[in-house]
């Protein structure tokens, strides 16, 4: 048997052409070939090759510290850039902003599973995802900038339904990332978070003609991977890189932890229950809608306060918590470790976690709650001069069973205290945050009352329901003056439910709620 080509970064790079589509696995933080990305970078700053490439990849990658695909964000090196989160890669963000190179923000999930069908040589990825939102053609197609004009996206209808396709291209070379590959090629992943695409990257590049290039953590005898392991078969592999150990942290920042990738189990018992700000508020409330054997997705940032909450009550099990990336069960992580969980059950591929996703397969997803409108539109992706892209949002809200959007009710400067079960306001913020009508429609209110699906938003003084025919004010929380503290705010009067309730005393005191009983 033939030993693979073990190359160095440097070697890998110069296989780059001028004009090539080049694919990258990652997801935020974790997965991403670092080795790889930082050689084709000082490639073109040392020499002005490759130029003109057009760089696809699904998820976040990188750290916003010039990581990741930020190693891309080069005028005359890149010519387009098709991805599902920018928040992560400013300087690549920067320049779409800027009109330089184009941009494309489709939906994260969508995106890992047209590499299977790149691979598979169909026409594109057919799906109802994305229908109402900036995807649809109708409102933009995914577009970034004037510089962008390419329909990447196109509707159709079949079977007397709207479905969107999602293009499919060939791709010219990969990097990814595994952690061992034995002499002759086959590579197993069994340290990092997740699989993630890595499989279907794979696939998609070497049936386009391509050139599969992998960077490992170290090379091993043929014969000695458990071939259960082993995602990425010889058969795939143009060549390997050995990478230093700086360039393949487990996460940016992070050594190695087994708990991430189901080799050990660790106690939870010693997780700090968060003090009772804002964000734990919101977190209490929505911790209120969760039903026993619930499959949970939940969003960065303030949704993470959910798991905190319900492990605090004593709830944890009442649901099996979800990550895009692939994780069943277990504890989400946040920040540079995003994407992994602690203990999970299960550790899928990312296409495959995004199959169950788009068919309904999540009872309640909490994401955040960054703009909303008068129609129940939330935008969580462009904010006026800044692009954060979505990632998975769309995928996940436009098919959960049940949807809420958890977010404190103004931004910028927000500070609050509580005192005998009410919540005080002592500084507002600065921005408005439910307003008339938002930039960019990541989540479409029309889309959710076609397809029957409840839809809440919870802040920390005030929660709202989606109904047929608007937004509608059901809660508001005790020492909250719903008038110059609620409506006053807002850029829109919101329809008002027949009893507007208050929000449960009990999630304003600083002892526990008793959620379990």
């Amino acid at each position: 048997m033939n030993k693979v080509k073990i190359m160095t970064p440097q070697e890998a790079a110069s296989l780059v052409k001028d004009n090539d589509v080049i694919a990258t696995s990652g997801f935020v933080a974790s997965g991403c070939p670092e080795a790889l990305t930082k050689a084709l970078e000082k490639r073109f700053l040392d020499t002005g090759k490759p130029q003109n490439i057009t760089l696809f990849y699904s998820a976040a990658q990188g750290n916003r510290d010039g990581s990741g695909a930020d190693h891309f964000a080069h005028k005359g090196m890149t010519k387009r850039v098709i991805a599902g989160h920018w928040n992560m890669a400013p300087k690549l963000g920067q320049l779409v902003l800027d009109n330089e190179i184009e941009g494309y923000n489709l939906p994260q999930g969508t995106l890992s599973q047209l590499f299977r069908d790149i691979a598979a040589h169909k026409i594109g990825t057919l799906t109802h995802v994305g229908l109402n939102t900036f995807v649809d053609p109708r409102n933009g197609g995914g577009k970034l900038n004037t510089k962008t004009t390419e329909d990447l996206v196109e509707l159709v209808e079949i079977c007397g339904q709207e479905r969107l396709i999602y293009k499919a291209f060939p791709i010219q070379i990969c990097f990814i990332r595994g952690s061992y590959c034995d002499e002759s090629g086959n590579i197993t992943l069994e340290r990092e978070v997740a699989p993630l695409e890595a499989t279907s990257i794979a696939q998609a590049t070497k049936n386009s003609g391509g050139i599969v290039i992998v960077q490992v953590e170290k090379i091993v005898k043929e014969g000695t991977l458990d071939p259960k392991l082993v995602k990425i078969p010889r058969i795939y592999v143009d060549g390997v890189v050995v990478a230093q150990k700086a360039d393949h942290e487990q996460c940016f920042g992070f050594e190695y932890d087994p708990s991430l990738t189901g080799q050990v189990k660790i106690p939870l018992d010693s997780l700090e229950n968060p003090p009772l700000t804002a964000k734990k508020i919101i977190g209490r409330r929505a911790a209120m809608e969760l039903k026993e054997n619930s499959v949970v997705n939940l969003g960065i940032g303030i949704p993470e306060y959910i798991s905190m909450v319900a492990n605090e009550e004593g709830i944890g099990d009442y649901m099996t918590l979800t990550v895009e990336a692939g994780p069943v069960g277990g504890v989400p992580q946040g920040g540079a470790r995003f994407g992994a969980s602690v203990n999970a059950e299960c550790i899928l591929e990312q296409p495959t976690q995004f199959d169950f996703y788009d068919g309904g397969g999540v009872d309640l997803a909490f994401l955040g709650l960054a703009q909303a409108d008068k129609f129940g539109n939330i935008n969580v992706s462009k904010f006026g001069p800044r692009i954060a892209g979505y990632g998975g949002f769309i995928n996940i809200t436009q098919n959960a069973k049940k949807v809420f959007f958890c977010g404190t009710f103004t931004a910028g400067g927000l500070k609050t205290s509580v005192k005998d079960g009410k919540l005080i306001i002592t500084q507002e913020g600065k921005e408005k945050k439910l307003i008339d009508e938002v930039e960019q429609i990541t989540f479409s209110g029309e889309y959710a009352n076609k397809t029957g699906q409840p839809v809440m938003y919870i802040t920390e003084r005030a929660v709202f329901e989606l109904r047929k025919d608007g937004v509608y004010l059901t809660e508001v929380a005790p020492g909250i003056d719903m008038q110059t503290q609620v409506i006053d705010l807002m850029g829109f009067t919101p329809k008002m439910a027949d009893e507007i309730k208050l929000m449960d005393s009990t999630i304003f005191k600083d002892e526990l709620m008793g959620l379990k009983k």
